[in-house]
């Protein structure tokens, strides 16, 4: 999406900004590449600085519920420094990398509602305006991709993907939130758990996936949720559909709260509790209207396509507008 916007603090007659992404989906740790085209105003501006700023839609729980807002995880400056001469036309190119822990917003070309944007901040003469949004589409990296297939091989459903603001502890979570990915059991654990939740913690040197399910209680017993954390590399070639289902099934057959450690795919020591995760108990549902609903079918390519419903998002600005205010104002 394109956006061009007046500065309003500036009024009529102000440089007007038009930031472009590159096509294509980026990915978390990689490159995101465009452009800033400025247009000069009536008058010669002196542009102190050009700043992209990455901003999510974050679900928060808190004492008196739930509430939504925006928080920003990156900035970048990319330029300044210069006069803008009246009527000029300057294109600002850009490169920057991604965070790792970026959320993934589509998989295989199907979105999973959640809404990243990237927001333009321009600064001419002693004046800051942020521009509207410009949405960001997030792909999966090549080893979250493998887990996600062979979790829908093996028989899972997707039901559902939100981003929560705290922390996962025992981690080494870097941003203020994390992403939250829901699934519907596959058939052989649908006695055992009511759904499975995943989030994927990405850095330089692999990925921690982290397990949890919500367990179903049985005649004598209440449900519970169980979690485990497994860490894999980048380029790690294994047969994936064993290794997912050797996790699902050390979590539904295990009722330790938290495998401290297990790392490249080895189970660690069994620890308790979610530090300082945020909250406790089951993990929250989708929230802001952004969940995207599916079958019971799996999320491997060419099932994924036909079976999600998902609300269409016609303008992702909605999603951010007047929401400024909120913006860190959330505590763990």
């Amino acid at each position: 999406m394109v956006f061009k916007r007046l500065l309003g603090s500036l009024g009529l007659g102000g440089p007007t900004v038009d930031t472009v992404l590159d096509p294509g989906t980026a990915r978390p740790g990689g490159a995101l590449t465009g452009q800033v085209r400025l247009e000069g105003g009536d008058a010669d501006f002196d542009v102190e600085h050009i700043t992209l700023e990455l901003v999510a839609r974050v679900e928060a729980e808190h004492e008196d519920g739930e509430s939504e807002g925006v928080v920003a995880f990156e900035r970048f400056t990319v330029g300044g420094g210069f006069r803008l001469a009246a009527g000029e036309e300057r294109s600002v190119p850009f490169t920057m990398a991604l965070p790792w822990e970026t959320p993934v917003t589509e998989l295989y070309g199907q979105g999973l509602g959640i809404v990243l944007g990237v927001r333009t901040e321009l600064a001419v003469a002693g004046a800051r305006d942020k521009g509207d949004l410009d949405q960001l589409d997030v792909a999966p990296l090549p080893v979250q991709e493998a887990v996600l297939e062979a979790l829908g091989q093996l028989g899972f459903g997707f039901r559902s993907a939100d981003l929560e603001y705290g922390r996962i502890g025992g981690t080494g979570q870097q941003l203020p939130f994390y992403q939250e990915i829901e699934l519907t059991p596959a058939p052989q654990y649908a006695h055992q758990v009511n759904e499975i939740e995943l989030t994927f913690l990405a850095g330089p040197a692999g990925v921690e996936v982290v397990l949890e399910a919500d367990k179903r209680g049985g005649l004598f017993s209440s449900g519970h949720d169980a979690l485990t954390r497994f860490t894999v590399g980048h380029h790690d070639s294994r047969d994936w559909n064993t290794e997912v289902d050797g996790w699902i099934r050390h979590l539904v057959e295990h009722r330790a709260a938290y495998d401290s450690h297990a790392s490249y795919g080895h189970e660690g020591h069994s620890g308790h509790g979610y530090g300082d995760h945020g909250h406790d108990g089951h993990r929250s549902g989708p929230g802001m209207g952004t969940a995207v609903a599916a079958g019971a079918a799996g999320l491997a390519v060419g099932v994924v396509g036909g079976m999600v419903a998902a609300e269409v998002i016609d303008e992702v600005g909605d999603f951010f507008e007047g929401d400024d205010e909120g913006e860190g104002g959330e505590e763990d």
